[in-house]
């Protein structure tokens, strides 16, 4: 039975879906404005991990992950630029989509933008102002905190005293608010002043918060069962998400939420007002494989910080070389005919403990665990030649479930891969010919990241795995 920590009750709990058999799930996206960082794509990856798991368990998975292409960083770049929003977001929106199908992960079923939901934001704040949850002041609209008692069940942040700046993750509109902790659901606009939508209660463009109850609860429904995102959207986001979707309805917003904590670089939190941050075109253009960073980004639990290091990166890439080279001596080896009792019981314990490392909150370090414990014992029972047909048969199916929640083999097909080192090869040696040694030194450290030897021969270059 799979059982993980709600962040709503704090408590960690078996799963049961609303409706048997079927999953109703929001993960916050990205806000397209720049490109993602590997902060971002671990919170990603688990959720890719996380739509796959529930997959592998049978569920019938609806997945909807949003992208916010409208806020104030947004609209400020497109400003500077003088370019509409659109044309500011898009190529950042190109380049999200382009590194999350590199991370091997599996697209959503709905991805909506912001931008194209404005309606269903506007229809929420009307039924917030007309049951006394929002009010309207100097043009912009507030949700009324005061009128919430809930207000603080997911964070458990207590709110009690004099809280005025108590917090930067308070919104802190220049506009007036009967509360401090009151948040803007919608900010006048000027006639004329892009970008604007009309509503009822004047023009303007929504607050930040309004736009994901707005897309999930279009397309789950307004009681689903899972959201997800990052520790840092917690509170005020998740919090604020709450408040309005159920000040709104009336009814429960979401059944559980996760969250995934904090990745540090060298021990420190990751942010760009450090300039500690990488994002994953950084580390790809150093020449490291998108499933070494991948495997990085899976090697420890969600609910635990994971510390960045090249050093830590560097092992991801030699780990999953060996289990790309255990799958390929595996497929290639030759069997006879027959099974073997002890592989057999080898096969089910890594299966079994797999999976109960997964339903024990995801835990995906142990999962990974079970991997290579089979990995060492199979090696074992193929160097004592003692591999069956039906137990390297059991094996590769034992690879495609490990892989198909954590896709940390990539392409079975190594005949393509080859083609790719040698293309790199021929590359640096024509950058050689041509005296352009820093292209010919590039090539050789991707090569090098992805466990990739050069031996210069007689009979000119040749290459091998190490």
């Amino acid at each position: 039975m799979l059982r993980f920590f709600n962040t709503l009750s704090h408590q960690v709990e078996e799963f049961h879906t609303i409706e048997e058999g079927k999953v109703r799930m929001y993960i916050c996206g990205p806000t397209v404005w720049n490109f993602a960082h590997i902060g971002n794509f671990r919170t990603f990856t688990f959720g890719d991990v996380l739509r796959r798991y529930l997959k592998f368990k049978g569920y019938e998975v609806t997945h909807v992950f949003n992208l916010t292409d409208i806020d104030d960083r947004i609209i400020n770049e497109a400003s500077k630029r003088h370019i509409s929003i659109d044309e500011f977001t898009a190529p950042f929106i190109n380049a999200f989509w382009e590194d999350f199908d590199a991370l091997g992960m599996e697209r959503p079923e709905v991805t909506p933008r912001a931008t194209h939901h404005i309606p269903e934001m506007i229809d929420i704040i009307a039924k917030l102002l007309e049951n006394g949850k929002a009010y309207e002041s100097e043009g912009s609209i507030y949700y009324r905190i005061s009128a919430f008692p809930e207000y603080g069940k997911l964070s458990r942040i207590s709110f009690s005293g004099n809280i005025a700046g108590a917090s930067e993750r308070i919104d802190t509109d220049k506009y007036e608010k009967e509360d401090a902790r009151d948040f803007a659901l919608w900010k006048p606009v000027a006639e004329g002043e892009e970008p604007g939508w009309e509503a009822p209660f004047g023009r303007g463009r929504p607050g930040w918060h309004i736009e994901c109850s707005a897309m999930s609860m279009k397309y789950l429904g307004e009681t689903f069962d899972l959201h997800a995102g990052g520790m840092d959207l917690q509170f005020p986001h998740h919090e604020n998400e709450i408040a309005q979707s159920e000040g709104a309805t009336g009814k429960l917003f979401a059944r559980y939420w996760i969250h995934s904590e904090f990745l540090k670089i060298d021990d420190v939190t990751m942010s760009k007002s450090k300039g500690n941050f990488f994002t994953f075109r950084d580390l790809r253009e150093q020449g490291y494989s998108a499933l070494a960073i991948r495997y990085l980004l899976l090697s420890v639990p969600t609910r635990k910080q994971l510390n960045f290091t090249f050093e830590g990166l560097q092992g991801a890439e030699s780990t999953v070389e060996r289990l790309r080279n255990f799958r390929s001596l595996v497929t290639e080896a030759k069997t006879p005919e027959g099974s073997n009792q002890e592989v057999a019981a080898l096969v089910t314990k890594a299966l079994t403990d797999f999976e109960a490392a997964m339903d024990d909150d995801f835990n995906t370090a142990a999962a990974l665990a079970s991997i290579h414990d089979l990995v060492r014992e199979i090696n074992i029972v193929m160097t004592g030649e003692g591999l069956l047909s039906k137990d390297r048969d059991a094996v590769l199916d034992a690879i495609a479930k490990f892989d198909s929640v954590l896709g940390i083999f990539g392409s079975s097909d190594r005949g393509s891969l080859d083609a790719e080192i040698e293309i790199l090869v021929e590359e640096r040696e024509e950058a050689r010919r041509q005296r352009n040694f820093a292209r010919s030194d590039e090539i050789r450290g991707e090569l090098a990241a992805q466990g990739i030897v050069l031996e210069d021969t007689k009979d000119g270059v040749r290459w091998k795995r190490k």
